[in-house]
């Protein structure tokens, strides 16, 4: 798998990136670990976890898997910070000195490694200065805890304010971004590029509705079902998606590939991205993502996407 360079950093990761985010959730623990392997015998670095994942689960599954199938060292861990797990409930934003690191010696204990690759703080918490939450980034590095920082979840004035506050500087950020939902383009991705800051392309697929899975109804077995994730769907499914979507599965009989492979080559490829972070159900649906490896859009099929989902 091809490397790019984070940034303006020295680091450079794998341009398809593993998340973790259907862990414990969606996936257990045997498919996961299918998985992890997958991915790194098709030359991929960067893993993306969050102790909020799967309510948490989705930390500790890949903390088993640490070692036993894969060694640590041949992985770029990125962790994130400041969002809390709560049951029953929405999740607690606490973006404190206090929490911030102590969420992260939390998950170094449990992940069993003595630093991450890549630290973010996961949201923007307006209750906290930014020179605290700056801080508390500037000490991870200091203390070996972190090689890296970075951001996700935030808009780009808020982006550009903590990367200025932030000695160390921030090597990227992290936001939704696919054919069906090009928010970040306006602001984000611009902020970013100014201040050398990669960006990781999270939900490249649009929760799977670009596969064109949903072309004719929901799946009783898809995300689009489930009534906690089924508003995320939903939000695709407008006349505006249904255009988009055929066109990528018009691209893809016409390349002879999947319509995730496109979709995801499309998002790969764009300007300021780093890394496209994709995440799979099973080993299955993970091959499908492995094989847009390979595929390079020609300009004529990008462009045209371009324009339908403008």
């Amino acid at each position: 798998m091809k490397q790019r360079t984070v940034g303006r950093s020295g680091l450079r990761v794998s341009r398809i990136g593993l998340g973790t985010l259907t862990w414990g959730r969606e996936t257990e623990g045997d498919d996961a670990a299918a998985q992890l392997s997958a991915f790194v015998d098709a030359g991929g670095t960067l893993v993306d976890t969050s102790p909020a994942y799967g309510g948490g689960v989705a930390q500790r599954i890949l903390a088993e898997l640490l070692g036993d199938v894969v060694p640590r060292d041949l992985l770029v861990l990125s962790g994130s910070a400041g969002i809390f797990p709560t049951a029953g409930g929405p999740d607690r934003v606490d973006c404190s000195r206090r929490s911030l690191l102590r969420q992260l010696d939390e998950s170094l204990a449990e992940l069993g490694t003595d630093h991450l690759d890549i630290w973010r703080v996961g949201i923007w918490d307006p209750t906290t200065p930014v020179h605290e939450v700056a801080a508390a980034l500037d000490f991870a590095i200091t203390s070996g805890k972190a090689r890296y920082v970075a951001a996700s979840g935030h808009a780009g004035w808020q982006l550009a304010t903590i990367a200025g506050a932030v000695g160390h500087g921030l090597i990227a950020t992290q936001h939704n971004y696919s054919l069906l939902d090009r928010g970040a383009e306006f602001e984000l991705i611009p902020a970013a590029d100014h201040h050398g800051v990669g960006f990781f392309a999270a939900s490249p697929l649009a929760g799977g509705v670009l596969t064109g899975k949903y072309r004719n109804g929901v799946p009783n077995d898809s995300r689009g079902a489930d009534e906690l994730r089924s508003g995320e769907i939903e939000d695709h499914l407008t006349d505006r998606g249904a255009r988009v979507v055929q066109a990528v599965v018009t691209a893809a009989d016409g390349l002879g590939m999947s319509p995730l492979a496109v979709a995801l080559a499309w998002v790969r490829d764009r300007p300021g991205v780093s890394c496209a972070l994709a995440g799979a159900r099973d080993l299955a649906q993970l091959t499908g993502v492995l094989a847009a490896e390979e595929l390079e859009l020609p300009k004529a099929i990008a462009a045209a996407l371009d324009d339908v989902s403008a």
